[in-house]
């Protein structure tokens, strides 16, 4: 990969250092985005978005330009205190008093349906629907109801989440649902076994690879379940972020991570510009089922994640293992 890659040739020829410093000054000054949010007018008043992962990297900076259009937020976050310290920020930067913290653990399906009942039953609307939290790295697990750690966190969790929320979405529309995926899912591969912890191999961001995949799947078989409803699915590639995704890797891989994506990463703000887009934009008004790359542009996926029977098999799977299947949630 590429990343192994620049690590060899800089410990096998620290000259390479240099070079890089320099290249990748000259990448920082050129990057530019192809869309701004400042500059999109979009006022979201009386209506109702809900991030998770809201309470750093790009989902706090996704919920503070909701904000700041005057929607009522709520940051979906696992941790109480880190989500406290996000609410506090965002209503100051924005303004927006309107903004309210819920918790949620995407690892847990358990944690995924309390918050779902919560929301279903004390919310009028849903407008927005953004699903970022995600983490790369995750260590070798399962969770209590017998799915693998990464599998639950980036996808189950989000997948039953979007589903619990449908029909409130569907109330609200026209509504959006939008779901931070990953260029990396070009290296993933569809293994269903993988949702059991089976036949995976735990190298650097391999599981979150194929994660990120059936992100993209599923959200092409809930755009064409959702065909005539008024609500929209579309999936995004947020850039290469320097974010916390990474916190589970050692102490030396995020150390290079860090040097090498203070000269060619996005920050944050930036890795959010294609998650707001796709929330607010209104050249895309009833445009479903896509997948934009960090610069907000419409771009093809992986031949994989345009299979449509591999994604109607793979939505199928998620509901028999999320319970959905036979009636139970729904």
């Amino acid at each position: 990969m590429v990343m192994e890659w620049w690590w060899t040739g800089v410990l096998c020829h620290p000259g390479w250092v240099v070079s890089t410093v320099v290249l990748g000054l000259v990448v920082r000054m050129q990057r530019k985005g192809s869309w701004n949010p400042r500059a999109c007018p979009v006022d979201l008043t009386g209506k109702t978005a809900i991030v998770t992962g809201a309470n750093t990297g790009i989902g706090k900076f996704i919920a503070l330009d909701l904000a700041r259009r005057k929607a009522r937020v709520i940051l979906a976050c696992r941790s109480q205190e880190r989500g406290q310290a996000a609410l506090e920020e965002i209503r100051r930067k924005s303004h927006n008093s309107n903004v309210h913290l819920q918790l949620v653990d995407t690892s847990s399906l358990h944690s995924v349906r309390d918050f779902a009942h919560r929301i279903n039953k004390e919310e009028k609307r849903l407008d927005i629907l953004v699903n970022n939290a995600g983490a790369s790295g995750l260590p070798k697990a399962m969770t209590s109801e017998g799915l693998e750690l990464s599998f639950a966190t980036n996808h189950l969790g989000p997948f039953l989440l979007t589903n619990l929320l449908l029909d409130l979405l569907k109330h609200s529309a026209p509504a959006r649902i939008v779901n931070v995926s990953s260029a990396n899912h070009w290296r993933g591969v569809v293994d269903f076994s993988h949702f059991h912890g089976e036949n995976l191999t735990y190298r650097l961001d391999s599981v979150y690879n194929h994660t990120k995949l059936h992100n993209i799947l599923c959200t092409s078989e809930l755009a064409r379940r959702l065909q005539g409803t008024g609500v929209t699915a579309n999936s995004l590639h947020p850039g290469v972020v320097m974010t916390e995704v990474m916190r589970h890797y050692n102490w030396l891989i995020r150390a290079l991570f860090n040097i090498v994506g203070f000269f060619f990463m996005k920050s944050s703000e930036e890795g959010a510009v294609s998650s707001i887009y796709c929330a607010v934009s209104e050249d895309l008004e009833g445009v479903t089922g896509k997948y934009f790359d960090s610069d907000c542009s419409l771009v093809l996926p992986a031949p994989l994640a345009r299979d449509p029977v591999l994604a109607r098999k793979d939505w199928e799977v998620c509901e028999r293992l999320t319970g959905l299947s036979g009636g139970k949630d729904q």
